[in-house]
């Protein structure tokens, strides 16, 4: 069993609910196992700069439930060039940090396996994404409480929706991915759904607004995942309103709401249970790889795996859609 005397945690990218509470675990996981533990602030960024600060039990005390990240996040372009992660690699060994946990998404797990090998480094990934985008896992942190938080907004406008016969378009994040649309419209009994890994076709539109008894529906709400391919929600929308222009059209664009908020049970009790693995496998010597959830239980996936394959959602979610939106 290898054993380090200290070791260094770090976030890195968009923020997501949950990060805190695997911060949290990593700490006091990492103290369990009498190691010293240093917080790194602004990601990369801090990485390079030697923002390092120690943590002790006390520093993560009353911060599970929190949304956003204690030790801040940021994006780096100077960790993207060989000379910033040198000095990053300086820093760390400077400060005695032995091996680091990365916390973040697949632009963070890149990074960490390019230094990782330049260096050879200890690196250990947890995933903390609201996109749930990362391959070798089944869900990331901070998807389940993005997830709830649109569907609560769904519900919201669609009690307008129904008061005024309005269709609503609600954009929701999912740049490259549709995660958060399908499933989201799926719970939340939307008419449809658009999302970048299928085809958008306007020209039909019109039999999602009708059952399958030819009768309009009394409410009408669909998603826009903003990574569409035939654009955002506003763009879709006037597409629409050219082909029904009886039809009173609205667009909501729920944004950043998305990242914030306190994390739900699901993302409290993954992050837990990933913090704490990401130290185990520490203690194993594992590097270069991701924690990850599958089947309920911990696995050590490759970065390689991880960052070279991309998970889409199945046909079986598509195809629930349509068969719940007869």
């Amino acid at each position: 069993m290898t054993k380090y005397k200290r070791i260094g945690v770090l976030t890195s990218g968009g923020d997501a609910p949950g990060m805190n509470a695997a911060v949290r675990a990593v700490v006091r996981a990492g103290l369990y196992n009498k190691m010293q533990v240093s917080g790194i602030r602004h990601g990369y960024d801090g990485l390079i700069k030697g923002d390092y600060f120690d943590m002790r039990s006390k520093d993560v005390s009353n911060i599970i439930h929190r949304g956003g990240t204690i030790i801040k996040s940021a994006r780096s372009k100077d960790f993207m060039e060989k000379e910033g992660r040198y000095k990053a690699y300086r820093k760390l060994i400077e400060a005695g940090i032995e091996a680091l946990i990365v916390i973040g998404g697949d632009g963070t797990f890149t990074g960490a396996r390019i230094f990782g090998n330049e260096f050879d480094f200890p690196v250990i990934g947890i995933p903390g994404t609201i996109d749930n985008d990362l391959y070798g896992t089944d869900m990331t942190i901070g998807y389940d409480t993005a997830l709830n938080t649109v569907i609560e907004a769904v519900d919201k406008i669609r009690d307008t929706a129904s008061s005024h016969g309005r269709l609503f378009f609600v954009e929701v994040m999912g740049r490259d991915v549709g995660f958060i649309a399908l499933r989201a419209g799926i719970a939340s009994g939307a008419e449809a759904v658009f999302i970048p890994e299928t085809e958008t076709k306007l020209d039909n539109f019109k039999h999602y607004l009708f059952n399958g008894e030819n009768k309009e529906k009394s409410s009408n709400i669909c998603i826009v995942a903003e990574g569409d391919e035939a654009g955002g929600a506003f763009d879709i929308a006037g597409e629409v309103k050219k082909r029904l222009p009886g039809y009173d059209i609205k667009v909501t664009i729920l944004g950043h709401i998305q990242r914030g908020g306190n994390p739900s049970a699901f993302d409290r009790y993954l992050a837990s249970k990933l913090g704490i693995a990401s130290v185990e496998a520490l203690l194993e010597d594992q590097r270069n790889i991701m924690v990850g959830l599958k089947r309920r239980e911990v696995d050590y996936v490759p970065f390689s795996k991880t960052i070279k394959h991309h998970k889409t959602p199945n046909q079986t979610m598509i195809d629930m859609l349509d068969i719940l939106n007869y």
